[in-house]
């Protein structure tokens, strides 16, 4: 055969021939004439490649260059292709001097791995392992592992393969066993998990923890339960239960699916029965539950399903049965006597109803089951034992589970109280007619050894309640005193030895088991022996407030008044405020009641020592009662002392509120003006500011009544620096409408100017922005905010011009005047015409050195020209109008009346 003349070395190929033939041992030639022709064709590139690896056998970088092009050409070849074979001698020529590079046997491997070629890949992988060093083995083993998974190796093979890999690296059991579930070798699969959860040493390469390797096991034996045999599933899911609680209803519900898929129907129904008895958590009794009851539906549907088809079956043969018995009727077959026998009801398959009747029980179950694991959970919930008897309407049932209530729960532990379980197990019998076994349940009930002693005496009093129901009077009565009576030194000398004191020997002195007791003395008993009850409770200290009053009550209605203050009197002697106040409020209005004035001065001596006593909180109701005394059958004197004295006494909250009552009462009895005293008292007293203020108005509105405008205006006056301008408006619209009414200009002005200096000092004391912002600007008050007033009295406008013009000063109208924004004028007027204003005998002398500066302009405020309104064209009709009004001789002159005959004087 020719060879082509292309591939005969060209011109241009003539330096590098000669080079490699000068020279055929040196790889770096080599190399730069196979970059040069690295355009050439294939074929071409083969040939140079052959003569340098004949040359240079050993060379790892032309072997790997060669056998990559090689592989790049064959790439999209089918593996049929005379490539491939061509490839693979390659590869085998290669391996002759590069089995030590493991490179070069994955590309092999991988190429061999493509084309199909099972029986030689897998000499090839083997002749790898062998050729290559151990510590190079793994790179190996992952191109190895992949071909045996590929679907078309057999099963075998890939098996001998995967447990010679374990023996190099055992830490991939988790691979193997994920192959041979794939591989559905299930018998395998499941020995090689259980292999791995018995080995305490073994550690997940995937992240996976024993108790997700268990659950895989549990559902592995239990879906493939007939592939697998040799294990023991039962005890490896108990197992799995013991261990594992959080996974207790599925576990269970694996191991009833197990016997259910080998057919041991009756086992899966034991197995659901014992998993509901014996969870502890709601979630696995649902569960398990919802698997129990689907599993007990679908075998009721399947067996109706084969009775409808056998019924049909039935029917045929028994006509024929019919027809063979009427020919041969006098023969003996044995055959038939057997089909005979074997249709009978015991033979029976036809079981639909008792599997109805079983699902329909266990349905009616539920509630029972569910409960049961609560008690589980907690059996010393008393509450859960109340439910469990409730779901039974059977009073045997109900008895058997009072009893074993009763039994499990423990009185330390109980959570709730038990001992209401053995009231209710004594009000069943007492429902049913029983009262001799309600009886003996009480008997015992009072014998248990409960947490707290209200426990104990809360069944001695239902006990008696119980006798009350069915008219045993006496018997209730003597339940109360053995129940009250008080343990012997020897029983006490005996526990005190024991170390542990139970709770019958605190009983007798049970607060609630000796009202019940006294109330049962007072309706049933005599009166000597409900004293008797009265006094053991005070004996024992154990007394309340309350029964200090019902003792005191009951002498009191039996006519022993003196015993009855008797008993208010150790009460009072016990207990301490604020309990002891109900008692000395009862014991003074009884004795009062009783007494009135024949004993005034026992009454006395009892309010002084009642009072003496009290705390300031609680002394006004004392105080009142006092007072109420000497109102009654006392002096009025005495009266007034004890309404001052409560006065002072009460705290700075109450008073305000005592001293209303104390000036009520003075104003009553001696009459208003004695209530000037008071009211004096009250300023003086230290009133919190806000009550101090109210008293002063109510003081104010007083002397006004009474004439005394002064005296209301000094009290307006004083009870202005506790009322800031810019919030209390109330207090200084009273007094502007007082000024209005019973002032004059000078007494106005006086008011302007207390009030410009109390909201100099609150804004300097308490600057509060929102509300300064939100307030009108109460320095800028002038005359028109009179005239507001005037005009809401009902003033006409024309009057109040020409009140306006009468009373303002002339006005400076130099033009060269500075005028000051924000000041307002005290009304200074200038001295050039002394006949208009008049003396202001209240005036602030300043110093000389300020009358020196007589140059000094004082900046006045331009009053609105809304005021002026009508003062040109009308002040000859005004002037008349007032000269008029000055006429009319009007008793009740306010501060308009009053101006106007100033002026006309």
């Amino acid at each position: 055969m020719s060879i082509s003349q292309e591939l005969y070395p060209s011109e241009a190929d003539f330096l590098y021939e000669e080079e490699v033939l000068r020279n055929p041992n040196s790889l770096k030639l080599w190399w730069r004439y196979l970059i040069a022709r690295s355009e050439a064709p294939f074929k071409k590139r083969a040939i140079i490649y052959e003569r340098a690896l004949k040359a240079l056998p050993g060379s790892y970088k032309l072997w790997h260059a060669y056998l990559r092009e090689r592989l790049e050409i064959v790439r999209n070849l089918p593996v049929t292709h005379s490539q491939y074979e061509t490839l693979n001698n390659t590869f085998e020529r290669a391996l002759a001097t590069m089995h030590k590079m493991p490179r070069i046997w994955i590309m092999y491997l991988t190429s061999l791995t493509q084309q199909k070629l099972i029986t030689k890949t897998r000499r090839t992988f083997d002749r790898a392992l062998c050729a290559l060093p151990v510590t190079q083995h793994d790179r190996i083993w992952e191109p190895y592992l992949i071909f045996v998974s590929q679907k078309g190796c057999p099963i075998e093979t890939s098996l001998r393969v995967y447990r010679r890999y374990l023996k190099y690296d055992p830490s991939h059991i988790e691979d193997f066993i994920e192959f041979l579930i794939a591989s559905e070798l299930w018998q395998e699969a499941a020995e090689r998990l259980a292999g791995v959860l018995n080995d305490d040493q073994f550690h997940s390469i995937k992240g996976k923890t024993k108790h997700r390797l268990w659950l895989e096991l549990c559902d592995l034996l239990t879906q493939h339960a007939k592939e697998i045999s040799g294990l023991n599933v039962d005890a490896i899911i108990r197992g799995g239960v013991k261990k594992f609680t959080d996974e207790v209803g599925r576990l269970w519900t694996s191991l009833a699916d197990y016997y259910i898929r080998r057919g041991l129907l009756e086992k899966a129904r034991d197995i659901f029965e014992e998993g509901i008895t014996t969870v502890i958590r709601v979630r696995d009794f649902s569960v398990i539950f919802d698997a129990y009851s689907q599993f007990e539906e679908s075998m009721l549907l399947i067996r109706m399903e084969t009775v409808d088809d056998s019924d049909d079956q039935d029917g045929e043969e028994n006509a024929q049965e019919k027809d063979e018995e009427e020919e041969d009727d006098d023969k003996l077959d044995i055959g038939k006597l057997e089909k005979r026998l074997s249709s009978f009801w015991l033979k029976d398959d036809n079981d639909v109803d008792l599997r109805l009747a079983r699902f329909e029980n266990l349905m009616e179950r539920r509630p029972e089951l569910a409960n049961s694991v609560l008690l589980r959970q907690n059996p010393h919930n008393v509450e859960q034992w109340h439910r469990r008897v409730k779901l039974f309407e059977d009073p045997t049932k109900q008895i058997i589970t009072y009893t074993e209530a009763v039994r499990t729960v423990d009185p330390m532990k109980a959570v709730g109280k038990p001992h209401t379980l053995w009231i209710a197990f004594a009000k069943l019998y007492e429902g049913h007619k029983d009262v001799a076994n309600a009886r003996v349940i009480f008997d015992k009930a009072v014998q248990v050894n409960y947490k707290t002693v209200d426990h104990l005496a809360s069944v001695w009093c239902e006990w008696a309640e119980m006798e009350l129901r069915h008219k045993n009077f006496k018997g209730a009565l003597e339940l109360m005193r053995r129940a009250t009576a008080e343990p012997s030194v020897e029983v006490r000398r005996r526990v005190a030895a024991d170390g542990n004191e139970p709770v019958q020997m605190k009983l007798h002195k049970s607060l609630k088991l000796w009202t019940f007791y006294v109330d049962l003395e007072e309706s049933l008993g005599t009166l000597q022996s409900t004293r008797e009850v009265y006094e053991k409770i005070l004996n024992h200290k154990i007394a309340t407030p309350q029964i200090i009053i019902n003792y005191a009550m009951l002498l009191e209605d039996n006519k022993y008044f003196e015993d009855a203050f008797k008993v208010y009197e150790r009460g009072v002697k016990i207990f301490k405020y604020p309990h002891v106040k109900d008692i000395w409020i009862t014991y003074l209005s009884k004795f009062v009641k009783r007494y009135g004035k024949s004993k005034l001065e026992r009454a006395r001596e009892l309010f002084e020592n009642a009072v003496q006593t009290v705390p300031a909180d609680y002394v006004k109701t004392l105080y009142l009662q006092y007072a109420k005394l000497e109102e009654d059958y006392g002096l009025a004197k005495r009266a007034m002392q004890v309404y001052d004295q409560a006065a002072k006494a009460v705290p700075d909250n109450e008073k305000l509120g005592m001293y209303e009552i104390y000036i009520a009462r003075a104003a009553e009895i001696f009459g208003v003006p004695k209530t000037r005293e008071i009211y004096e008292q009250a300023i003086e007293s230290g009133l919190p500011e806000k009550d101090l203020k109210t008293m002063c108005l109510r003081y104010a509105e007083l002397e006004k009544s009474l004439g005394e405008i002064d005296r209301s205006r000094a009290l307006l006056k004083h009870a202005s620096q506790f009322s800031d301008p810019r919030t209390d408006l109330e207090f200084w619209n009273t007094w502007h409408e007082f000024e209005v009414q019973h002032g004059n200009e000078d007494t106005f002005r006086e008011m302007l100017r207390v009030k410009r200096s109390v909201t100099t000092s609150f804004s300097q004391t308490h600057f509060i922005l929102p509300e300064y912002l939100m307030q009108k600007d109460q320095m800028q008050t002038t005359l028109e905010e009179a005239k507001d007033v005037l005009k809401k009295a009902g003033i006409e406008e024309d009057e109040m011009a020409a009140l306006e013009r009468k009373v303002l000063p002339p006005s400076t109208t130099d033009s060269g005047a500075m005028k000051r924004l924000g000041f307002v004028s005290g009304g200074t007027v200038n001295g050039t015409e002394p006949g208009i204003a008049a003396a202001n005998k209240e005036d602030i002398e300043l110093p000389d050195e300020s009358e020196s500066d007589e140059e000094q302009e004082i900046a006045q405020r331009e009053v609105p020209a809304a005021v002026f309104g009508a003062l040109g064209t009308r002040k000859r009709e005004d002037e008349a109008a007032a000269a008029a009004e000055a006429e009319d001789g009007n008793k009740n002159l306010g501060a308009l009346e009053r101006f106007k005959r100033m002026r006309a004087q």
